[in-house]
């Protein structure tokens, strides 16, 4: 007999949203082994004593966890997902008939809380993770990657400069032929200071701007197949954007460009736990950061009782300083040298005790100075030789130039760059660019494309480490989660075999006769 379902609602009904949740949901083992309710000690004193009660801390953070875990970067978005999903309701202790918060009350309550708070809960995360053994500690991978802000290109403003502003436009700012009489986007409120608004540059910096714009719109107005006619170059030194000016311009090689923050990653080797993550200028180098990362680092493993040893990272962290200061600090550094590098002129032979190089004829180049390197900053040593060293050397015309005597510069970090480039290139620095490759690089695709981390929906640098911070617990937590469920399916830790068992087999396997000998025991 054909069944026919017909629906009405009832007037009462009794319903537990907990026996609607499965055992095995995400979200119901989630909120068994998260506890945030120090949260409210360490949030208490950016509220005040009397008015109406705000959203509750841990709701709050539960919220934005939800948005990173369900890949939602819009909180208007996030809110109307919640309401539909029973199990997200439970996990933030919410029932089906109390109104979730309005939208605005978490980007409100994101920008009330401090970059300590979220890093707090950040620690906290990783915490559970080192105590279920996911964190080794001893080797770190560091990388970088761009991260869209929420800001876009169109509204950018010139610079203004000491001299007149008309000035500078006919100087500096080169539109192509497409771009002219086209309307200026402009940003509805401007929320950069003085600073940021001014010149950075210095006149040389401004003429190599001038040269590649006239190149950027030659190229754009005649290259076959354009599609945007009218783009212009734009650099840092000219440009910023009004609407959130810690924004910074910069591109990788095919694609276009973009106002982008950098976010910095440092991950464990072991399970590919997120160990610090944080937000940078998009036009700062990595060499230039690596130092900052590697302290409070190593400051939060120290903190978990894990010795770090072994520092992993890509040749755009290559740099003397910071072959010498991971030296100093006890780590080991495994990063590829940049391949500008020389230990000196190609066929001289340097002398490691004198401190001088010799040429191939046998004559010695002694060491003169150390030196500042006006161009790059960093520092040099000079060696050079009395041009009546050079005197009839049949290699002198190729050797010299259009010079008297010999004379170069090598920088002042020599010595660390061999000893990190031997490491790199032994049996265990291969292995480690293989780690390297294996776990950061996911780590960084996960969540930039299934972690909410495609784009930073805040303003401010601030805001944006806030967001990173975030979508690094969210990506810790699924870890944690899967690891332990794999533990517990698995009995991982749980079966010990007695010792009078293991002794009472042993002695029976000695007594068989033509048993291998060689066959272990397993260890538990």
């Amino acid at each position: 007999m054909q069944g026919k379902k017909e629906y009405q609602e009832k007037l009462f009904a009794h319903f537990q949203l907990s026996e609607r949740i499965p055992k095995n949901n995400f979200y119901r083992r989630l909120k068994e082994v998260l506890e945030l309710r120090f949260l409210y000690g360490l949030t208490e004193g950016y509220y005040g004593n009397s008015g109406q009660k705000s959203i509750d801390p841990v709701v709050f953070f539960k919220l934005c966890l939800v948005g990173y875990l369900e890949n939602i970067v819009s909180d208007r978005k996030l809110m109307a997902h919640c309401s539909l999903r029973l199990d997200i309701l439970y996990f933030i202790g919410y029932d089906i008939d109390e109104e979730l918060p309005w939208h605005s009350t978490i980007s409100r309550t994101r920008q009330l809380f401090p970059e300590s708070v979220f890093e707090e809960v950040f620690t906290t995360v990783l915490r559970m993770c080192v105590e279920k053994g996911m964190v080794s500690g001893h080797t770190q991978a560091i990388d970088s990657a761009p991260v869209k802000a929420n800001a876009s290109m169109d509204t950018l403003e010139l610079k203004v400069p000491e001299r007149e502003l008309d000035e500078h436009l006919c100087k500096v700012r080169v539109l192509s032929a497409m771009d002219k009489g086209e309307p200026h986007r402009k940003s509805r409120n401007d929320r950069s200071d003085k600073g940021q608004r001014s010149v950075t540059a210095n006149p040389n910096e401004l003429a190599a701007i001038k040269g590649r714009n006239k190149k950027w719109a030659k190229d754009q107005d005649q290259r076959p197949g354009a599609k945007n006619k009218g783009a212009k170059y734009t650099s840092n030194k000219t440009h910023y954007s009004p609407t959130d000016p810690d924004a910074r311009i910069s591109v990788k090689p095919g694609k276009a460009r973009k106002l982008n923050y950098l976010s910095q990653l440092s991950v464990d080797t072991a399970h590919h736990v997120i160990t610090d993550i944080r937000a940078y200028h998009a036009d700062g180098k990595d060499n230039q950061q690596l130092p900052d990362i590697v302290k409070r680092l190593q400051r939060r493993l120290w903190q978990q009782g894990l010795v770090w040893e072994n520092c992993v990272a890509d040749t755009g962290y290559s740099s003397g300083e910071n072959y010498a200061f991971l030296e100093d600090i006890g780590l080991k550094s495994f990063i590829p040298p940049h391949g500008t590098y020389k230990g000196g002129p190609t066929g001289f032979t340097y002398n490691e005790i004198e401190d001088h190089y010799i040429c191939p004829q046998g004559k010695v180049i002694p060491f003169r100075k150390v030196f500042k390197d006006h161009r790059t900053g960093t520092k040099k040593k000079a060696y050079r030789a009395s041009s009546l060293i050079c005197k009839g050397c049949p290699l002198k015309s190729t050797c010299l130039g259009k010079v008297n005597e010999k004379q170069f510069s090598v920088t002042y970090y020599r010595a660390e760059y061999e000893r990190n480039i031997k490491r790199v290139n032994s049996q265990q620095g291969r292995y480690m660019k293989g780690k390297r490759q294996s776990t950061v690089e996911p780590v960084f695709g996960t969540l930039t494309q299934f972690m909410g981390l495609r784009k930073v929906n805040t303003i401010g640098l601030e805001q944006a480490n806030k967001v990173m911070h975030l979508s690094a617990i969210a990506y810790n937590l699924k870890k944690y989660l899967k690891f332990t469920e794999k533990r517990s399916k698995s009995g991982a830790g749980s079966f010990v075999l007695p010792r009078i068992a293991k002794n009472c087999f042993q002695a029976f396997q000695s007594s068989l006769v033509g048993y291998p000998k060689n066959i272990g025991w397993p260890v538990v």
